[in-house]
């Protein structure tokens, strides 16, 4: 017989041979029969059950979960210490801002420039050269990270110094972020209210503008400095208001979030009572940002897989605990946290 039309007979676990056992597909109904283990989906279909009960927005079509026990177990132990113990980082591009609207795509915190018809025309020309150029080498999955990293910091350089020629001010950001399509996720308004209520620290980590960020978020909801903390690359201005540069010497980019000097900082030492941590990114690089939390004992991992799902969701639910797919709101983020919380409501 020839070998590849081969069937287990009667799916009797003796008579599976090993090049048969080397194929997982193929010797999974011998497994099966032997610890009789006929149906497993009863058991995942019921510890989904027990988790939408915490999170009914866990019922919707759009979240994936590679173990829903573990993310069900670390929202029980935060539910316990509620929001004495939590804190919040979380990317700002395509995390906590939409990746698209409608069907129409939003500004990234870069692109909120590159895009701007209130910049000069050679730098919308030579900025969207750069992202040609570059873009493609940050999401090549043939290339690993260490091999990344130079072309990353030698876009982020000439983009800045690109930007740097322009002589921004900072009354011209106003206009800019106006009329641009940065767009913050439906909910996040309401997500900032209710942490800051329960004065809940947020650090947002960006690779991208920070005076973008802030700005963006002053005209479509509230920046709390109380317990709002933005790290990203900030504008630098002279005593006319003229952009002159960067403040500070390092470049935050895609893949370095884990070097920058919050994590040398006094920042996590200083909320290290906050054992509990929600981490929110669209990347897999952005898994790194709370590496200096060194005092954490439970992290949730909520990833946002917004293009590309059948090509990333399997390397996704490998890396984060909740993906969420193509999705433009913050509702399931939401539905979490007020979870953890005791369903507090806040008014917008």
């Amino acid at each position: 017989m020839n070998r590849d039309n081969t069937r287990f007979q009667d799916n009797d676990p003796e008579n599976c041979n090993s090049s048969q056992i080397s194929n997982f597909f193929l010797a999974l109904p011998c497994y099966l029969k032997k610890f009789q283990v006929f149906n497993i989906r009863p058991i995942i279909a019921a510890m989904l059950d027990s988790l939408k009960k915490l999170v009914p927005e866990f019922g919707r079509a759009n979240v994936r979960m590679r173990d829903p026990d573990q993310v069900e177990q670390a929202i029980r132990v935060m539910m316990k210490d509620a929001q004495h113990k939590l804190q919040v980082v979380a990317d700002f591009d395509r995390t906590l801002s939409k990746y698209s609207e409608n069907g129409k795509p939003c500004s990234t915190t870069h692109s909120v420039l590159e895009e701007s018809k209130h910049m000069p025309d050679f730098y919308r020309t030579e900025s969207l050269k750069l992202k040609e150029m570059y873009l493609p080498i940050e999401f090549d999955h043939g290339k690993t990270i260490e091999e990344k990293i130079p072309k990353m910091i030698e876009w982020w350089h000439k983009g800045h110094e690109l930007l740097t020629s322009c002589h921004l001010t900072q009354q011209d950001l106003i206009p800019i972020v106006t009329d641009s399509m940065a767009r913050l996720r439906n909910g996040c308004k309401d997500f900032f209210n209710l942490l800051h209520s329960l004065d809940i620290p947020i650090l947002i980590f960006s690779a991208g503008i920070g005076d973008v960020i802030s700005e963006t978020i002053n005209q479509q909801a509230t920046f709390y400095p109380q317990n709002m903390k933005i790290v990203a690359n900030f504008l630098k201005f002279d005593e006319l208001g003229k952009m002159v540069g960067f403040i500070g010497e390092e470049i935050i980019h895609t893949f370095n979030k884990n070097e920058n000097a919050v994590h040398s900082s006094d920042y996590f030492y200083n909320i290290r009572h906050r054992e509990n941590l929600l981490l929110m990114g669209d990347s897999l690089g952005d898994l790194r940002m709370a590496e200096g939390a060194d005092h954490v004992e439970c992290v949730l991992k909520i990833g946002f897989l917004n293009f590309k799902v059948q090509e990333n969701l399997d390397l996704y639910m490998q890396s984060y605990d909740v993906v969420i797919l193509e999705d433009e709101s913050l509702d399931i983020v939401n539905g979490i946290v007020k979870a953890i919380l005791g369903h507090p409501t806040v008014e917008s």
